[in-house]
């Protein structure tokens, strides 16, 4: 009772019957969230905030159900709803509903804040994976092994096979779950493309507009126009679907594309007594009339929207004007504004859809906040030098003595006679030209390199164009066994040497937990050779060469070996 009382104090701005899984029912949509309780209940059985809608989708004006979608923000599937009235009355309830979530899921987009990291600092002692939780933890590791397929073999292979557990797997994979939270964290700003739906060629050559929720906020959001006029025709002079059909055929769509390529649809155009009353004259300054102030455009060319906040000084190049005379150099007729009119519409509609994208992006920010510019000049800093890549030798005391060895003391302090360095240079350049005529190359040394790269090339086209006769059920158990015993070398030397107390893993093991895994896994990794073993007798039966077995696997094999002899020297050793 008590959540019906809660119920009740919300105000409902909509409802209808509708059914949600087969089940008939009340949808409602309150000032806080959208409810649908089942006929005979009084407590809903779903609720959605309105900060939790984050898209919306509808049947097609006309099919059989007049369905409704709400997707989530972390849950795309959503809820679906069926409204069950009579085919009009249901349309019209359905309308209702899907202007007022549209509007939610646009605020929503708008002014969400940042959603925080999912993962925060923590102290050596306890380190984790990015999870809050062990659902979220398994939907990372889920969404992690669909993007992965080779990965998610490998997990079926080792982790539902019970040869190493869940948590042994993803240790030291932190990384691939630290990134996927990110990505899923990461709050999606408004495009920045203008809205300019693309038709789309169906059969019979008709042409088709996918129109959808977020599609009509969007043409309402950039061109008002087309709001107003909606909200004056529809539903009392067209309905929806005559109102986008005739709006797409109509001049005030062909003034609103994106390019100037929309004058070659000039022939679909037609003439609409509707949207034609709400075509405005082109911005390029031809109907503003002169206005001199100072720092102002030439007479004709002012934005027929100007701006109503002063230009900050910093960025304002007609601010300092004045302070330069004019001298006897010619003006440059390629940056007399306005020339060509033709782009003054396009250039301006740009930079007012840069503006609204910024506005957006800024918020409620004061406007005293956006004018605060940092600007740096370079010339201004102080000069930084670069420290460069130190060069790695491996023996650099050998270097400087072999240099000091070569070196005579007298040598080393001789002061060199730069009149005689210069007659020599002289005398050595002279008659160059007769030299260079005279200069012969030999051919043997052209051809052989020559051969060479036709050989590489020979031997790269018979590899690719060569027939693999490695069957494919040996070549997939090849694969495995290379997989498989990688994973068993990585999780014996992450055992063995453990990461730094810095990066994130899944648990912290103690040193004779570590041992325990380190022999566990050299168990493993010492089977490996029989592995090979039997894949090299199975390549016998199918009539391959051995040898191509044994040499695909043969670093698989070293790297066994040495992991093998390593654990041995530490169990000689008395240290695990």
């Amino acid at each position: 009772m008590a959540t019906r009382g809660y119920v009740s104090m919300a105000t409902v701005v909509c409802s209808a019957r509708a059914s949600y899984k087969k089940s008939a029912g009340v949808l409602e949509l309150t000032d806080s969230a959208l409810q649908w309780t089942a006929h005979g209940k009084t407590v809903p059985a779903v609720r959605v905030a309105h900060a939790e809608a984050a898209s919306l989708f509808c049947s097609k004006e006309g099919a059989a159900q007049v369905r409704l979608k709400l997707g989530l923000v972390r849950d795309d599937a959503g809820h679906n709803f069926t409204f069950t009235a009579p085919p009009p009355a249901a349309y019209s309830e359905r309308e209702r509903f899907k202007k007022e979530l549209t509007a939610i899921i646009s605020r929503n987009r708008a002014h969400e804040p940042p959603t925080p990291r999912p993962v925060a600092p923590l102290p050596p002692s306890r380190r984790t994976t990015p999870a809050s939780g062990p659902a979220s933890d398994f939907r990372l590791r889920k969404i992690v092994l669909v993007a992965n397929p080779d990965l998610a073999q490998l997990h079926r292979d080792l982790v539902i096979a019970g040869q190493i557990t869940e948590e042994e797997f993803w240790d030291g994979r932190e990384h691939l779950l630290l990134a996927q939270a990110a990505a899923d964290a990461q709050k999606k700003g408004k495009s920045g493309q203008l809205v300019d739906p693309r038709p789309e060629a169906v059969d019979g050559g008709e042409i088709k507009i996918r129109i959808t929720p977020q599609l009509v906020h969007d043409i309402f959001d950039e061109y008002p126009v087309v709001a107003n006029a909606y909200s004056d025709n529809v539903p009392s002079n067209l309905t929806e679907e005559s109102f986008w059909k005739r709006y797409f055929q109509s001049k005030l769509f062909n003034a609103h594309r994106a390019s100037i390529r929309s004058t070659a649809a000039q022939h679909v155009v037609k003439d609409d007594p509707i949207f034609d009353t709400y075509l405005e004259k082109e911005d390029d300054g031809a109907s503003t009339s002169a206005s001199p102030q100072p720092h102002s455009p030439p007479p004709g060319l002012e934005p027929r929207r100007q701006r109503n906040q002063s230009v900050d000084i910093f960025v304002d190049l007609a601010a300092t004007s004045e302070d330069h005379e004019p001298t006897g150099n010619e003006k440059d007729i390629t940056m007399q504004p306005g020339r060509q009119r033709g782009a003054l519409p396009l250039i301006r509609k740009f930079n007012e859809h840069s503006e609204r994208l910024l506005n957006s992006a800024l918020g409620a920010m004061p406007a005293s906040k956006r004018q605060r510019l940092e600007i740096e000049l370079e010339d201004l800093q102080d000069p930084k030098e670069d420290a460069g890549i130190a060069l790695e030798m491996q023996d650099s005391q050998r270097y400087f003595e072999g240099r000091t060895a070569t070196l005579d003391g007298d040598d080393a302090t001789k002061v060199l006679d730069m009149p005689a360095v210069f007659r020599e240079t002289r005398a050595n350049v002279q008659g160059w030209e007769q030299n260079l005529l005279q200069l012969k190359q030999e051919r043997k040394a052209g051809d052989a390199a020559l051969f060479s790269m036709t050989q590489n090339v020979s031997a790269r086209l018979a590899v690719q164009t060569r027939k693999n006769d490695i069957p494919d059920g040996l070549f997939r158990q090849m694969t495995t066994c290379q997989t498989a015993a990688n994973e068993f070398l990585r999780q014996f030397w992450s055992a063995m040497y453990p990461p730094p107390m810095d990066v994130q893993s899944v648990n912290t093991a103690t040193p004779a937990q570590r041992a325990t895994k380190a022999a566990k896994m050299i168990g493993y990794v010492a089977k490996t050779r029989e592995k090979v073993a039997a894949l090299v007798n199975v390549a016998r039966m199918h009539g391959v060469d051995p040898t191509r077995v044994e040499s695909a696997l043969k670093p698989v094999l070293t790297a066994v070996d040495q992991a093998i002899a390593f654990h041995q020297r530490k169990m000689a050793a008395g240290r695990p």
